[in-house]
């Protein structure tokens, strides 16, 4: 009960019209910078910061809400629109989501995207609200061994569960190992692939990275099949912006799959919503494969819903993790605890002792962010759709342009932008071979972490590998792995069969 009174209080100071107007203007902010190829939502929230400097903290947090979720959705109208993801969280989702706008379905994708980021957010932020410190105290169970499981399970599901082939998952995979271990040796120090470069010591920056493979690299494909029926095939949207019976019976369980997927990842350190996203996409793909007609590959439904809510839920209870322990699980709050910082607050247990008014009317604003960015998007969906009509060579280009001046603006390396055009076409040279881009991008992401989780397991134990599957999560983790992979292997090799029979 004191939770509700709490929370009413903030509801209080979020439902006047100057707090209302700062969550309007952080939600259409933070929309059009995550639209923007290589900006995203961490980079929203990084770049609307010194504007909240003039108001006061509460105003500020509460305008940080719309464009922490705004910027989210902007992610996604990117990825499903032009197949060029705002950020690396939007990715599982633009798979499905763009093949449902180039079959004509564009509005339905968004609307799907929409009311998913609705869901997931809402009950993530309503976890919050009441089981923030219980839900923290899932992190305190997860050791080194448990993360390098997590890492493990992420690399394999990816690679050979949700991919069309094992062998070009695992290639990719190996990619992206690779250019995860460029820079400094944390553990020796020593430099490993710079070639010398001292703007290589920290690695190559995920922003580089994801602009690159997936804006430019998405840029030089559409560019290399200029001229086919394809290219100038124009894509027509029925505008519509509802979804029928059948869709929404579809995509609601997917919604709540994947938001019960997300809710946990927001209080695990593994760096946002990627993992979370592609089980989600994985747990999809396995399912519909069950069906007579599976619908994976041309435009899946479930395939929008369930990552939409999982990267939501994850955004949500990372909030939470934040202002209850003090623990950035993610980019955007390590930004926002950078905030806190600014204006002279710790987060963590004491904060809402000390602080009740800004922390209950945060959490107020999450859930009239959300309404707000609903009541916004779904009506601009057939809008935001129009613009698959905008003539390839112009829509391209502008994406060029702006993913090199987000890549540009984030680091201010001209080396940067010699790398975000080897790695566009290495993209290129990917889509042109068939192989997946979702596992190179899921092992540059965790594999630095899975990396140092395994040095900090081994000095644990003094070298006993043992130590890997002495835990009850990572021991569950390892077999649900090793289940999926024996039932993928056997579900393959009785289709390979069936084909040969039938040839």
């Amino acid at each position: 009960m004191d939770a509700l009174v709490n929370l009413g209080e903030g509801f209080a100071v979020v439902l006047t019209p100057i707090n209302m107007l700062w969550v309007l203007i952080g939600a259409v902010l933070g929309t059009a910078v995550g639209v923007l190829p290589g900006l995203g939502s961490a980079m929203a929230v990084a770049l609307l910061l010194p504007v909240t400097f003039s108001l006061d903290p509460i105003g500020a947090f509460i305008m940080f809400a719309g464009v922490l979720f705004g910027g989210l959705f902007g992610d996604s109208i990117a990825g499903i629109l032009m197949n060029t993801p705002g950020n690396s969280t939007a990715i599982a989702g633009s798979i499905e989501g763009h093949r449902m706008a180039k079959d004509g379905r564009a509005a339905q994708a968004l609307a799907t995207s929409a009311i998913g980021a609705f869901i997931g957010g809402i009950i993530a932020s309503i976890l919050v609200v009441f089981f923030a410190p219980r839900l923290a105290e899932l992190a305190t169970l997860f050791g080194p061994a448990e993360y390098l499981a997590l890492a493990v399970f992420a690399f394999v599901a990816i690679s050979a569960v949700v991919t069309d082939s094992v062998l070009r998952g695992l290639a990719a995979l190996a990619i992206g190992l690779a250019i995860s271990v460029v820079g400094i040796d944390g553990a020796s120090g020593a430099s490993r692939f710079t070639f010398g470069l001292p703007e290589l010591f920290d690695g190559i920056d995920i922003v580089v990275i994801t602009v690159g493979l997936l804006a430019l690299g998405e840029v030089f494909s559409v560019a290399g099949r200029r001229g086919t029926p394809d290219d100038t095939k124009l894509l027509a949207s029925s505008g519509r912006l509802w979804l029928s019976f059948r869709e929404l019976r579809q995509a609601l369980p997917a919604w709540l799959r994947g938001t019960a997927i997300g809710v946990p990842f927001g209080i695990i350190p593994v760096g946002g919503s990627e993992v979370p996203t592609f089980l989600s996409y994985g747990t999809e793909r396995k399912l519909d494969g069950r069906r007579k007609r599976p619908m994976f590959g041309r435009g899946a439904i479930q395939g929008v819903a369930g990552p939409e809510a999982a990267g939501n839920a994850t955004a949500g209870t990372a909030m939470g993790a934040l202002l209850a322990l003090g623990l950035p699980t993610s980019a955007t709050a390590a930004i926002l605890l950078a905030a806190f910082r600014q204006y002279g607050l710790q987060p963590g247990p004491l904060l809402f002792d000390r602080a009740p008014d800004l922390v209950w009317a945060l959490l107020a604003s999450f859930f009239v962010g959300m309404v707000v960015l609903l009541i916004l998007n779904l009506p601009f969906a057939p809008l935001w759709a129009k613009l698959l009509k905008v003539p390839k060579h112009y829509l391209y280009a502008g994406i060029t342009v702006f993913a090199m001046l987000g890549v540009y603006a984030t680091s201010g390396k001209i080396l940067d932008l010699v790398l975000v055009l080897a790695v566009g076409l290495l993209g290129f040279l990917m889509r042109r071979y068939g192989l997946p881009v979702a596992p190179m991008l899921i092992a540059i992401i965790l594999g630095p972490l899975a990396e140092t989780e395994y040095r900090r397991a081994m000095a644990v134990s003094e070298g006993d590998a043992g130590i890997l599957v002495s835990s009850p999560i990572s021991i569950t983790l390892y077999a649900v792995l090793a289940v999926a992979v024996v039932g993928v292997v056997f579900t393959r090799v009785r289709a390979a069969r069936k084909q040969r029979v039938a040839a």
